[in-house]
């Protein structure tokens, strides 16, 4: 009997003090969503675009180039922008090159600008509590036991091999599990899949129902691509001035986004199902009825009878009387079909002969 209906609950935490942009980050800073989820993201870099306002201003992004304001309109309903095209080209100074106007949160966003990386991150950790249960089992486990106390968990790292049950995840060791460096994904961002697999058998105890943890880059099909790498995202604060102005401060983010799943059977042995599999099986490769041969030939009280009516026996010697009687029924079959009138071969040749006999007499 297996049950593959794994119910699963996780919470998370993340630790860990980094500096950006000679600022002090901590988990208020870099964890999105709020912690606790099972996916959350780790910010490892930032562009900040501070005290935006309603309002009108020109673009930023280099595909809204103009010198007149016909470039303008040919961008009319775009979504590519950091608000709606008006249709004007606000030119330089100079008169030379300039940008269309948008109308939206002012001044616009400049993502061009480069940032140096929060590399801190390397030894930020990842606390992990995961919950399961089996229902049809009704089997309940954690993945780190009750007697790993609070000092155990401040000072342990998960290990495969010497630390398995510690739920404490260094993202460094994680990274290199995955044969990723530090600077391949603090620079655009990138996601990263926490596999926890439960696959016990409960015809021993519980207690050696443990999971295993597998680590993977779930970003990796697209880590060659050109159009969309690695991982970013927007978010915004929003404060009002004493004038009664709205404002916000943007920020777009690059981070290593974490996804836990869990997943997972356990099984245990039944002896209906067993012989219900065990039936179904030897009826599918035809080996039923051989059994029932051997049982009721061989052990069953009545294996005479049956074998009487199932086998005929036959004496091994022909006698002469009949081989000449099968033979002279085939010689009659044989003159049968010469004097049949549907050999159209050999009546007409018996024809053709008459014929010609009939020809010499009359000569």
């Amino acid at each position: 009997m297996r049950d593959t209906g794994i119910e699963s609950a996780v919470m998370t935490k993340v630790k860990g003090l980094g500096k950006f942009n000679n600022r002090v980050m901590d988990v208020a800073d870099y964890i999105v969503p709020s912690q606790g989820g099972s996916s959350f993201s780790i910010i490892t870099s930032m562009v900040i675009t501070a005290n935006q306002t309603q309002g009108r201003c020109p673009e930023t992004d280099n595909m809204f180039n103009c010198t007149t304001d016909d470039d303008c309109i040919a961008h009319l309903g775009s979504n590519l922008g950091n608000g709606i095209i008006t249709g004007t080209c606000l030119n330089n100074d100079n008169g030379t090159t300039g940008w269309c106007e948008i109308e939206g949160w002012c001044p616009a966003e400049n993502d061009n600008v480069s940032e140096n990386p929060m590399k801190e991150v390397e030894n930020f950790t990842i606390f992990i509590k995961n919950s399961i249960r089996f229902p049809q089992f009704n089997v309940k486990r954690g993945n780190f036991p009750s007697s790993l106390n609070h000092s155990d968990i401040k000072t342990c790292y998960y290990d495969p091999v010497d630390n398995p049950f510690c739920p404490i995840f260094k993202v460094g060791n994680i990274l290199r599990d995955i044969n990723q460096s530090l600077d391949s994904i603090i620079d655009k961002g990138g996601e990263i899949g926490i596999n926890i697999n439960w696959k016990c058998n409960l015809d021993y105890n519980a207690m050696h129902c443990n999971p295993k943890y597998f680590f993977t880059r779930l970003d990796a099909a697209f880590e060659n691509s050109a159009a969309s790498k690695g991982y970013n995202f927007r978010f915004a604060k929003y404060y009002q001035s004493e004038d009664g102005t709205e404002h916000r401060t943007l920020h777009k983010a690059k981070a290593i986004r974490v996804e836990i799943i869990v997943s997972g059977n356990a099984g245990k042995f039944s002896t209906v199902p067993f012989l219900i599999n065990l039936v179904a099986a030897l009826t599918s490769v035809g080996l039923a009825t051989v059994f029932c041969d051997i049982i009721l030939l061989n052990f069953h009280k009545g294996a005479d009878e049956y074998k009487a009516k199932k086998f005929e026996e036959v004496s091994g010697i022909v006698s002469e009387s009949a081989n000449n009687r099968l033979y002279e029924g085939s010689q009659m079959s044989i003159k049968a079909l010469e004097k049949s009138p549907n050999d159209s071969g050999t009546f007409s040749i018996g024809r053709q002969e008459s014929h010609s006999q009939s020809n010499q007499h009359n000569k």
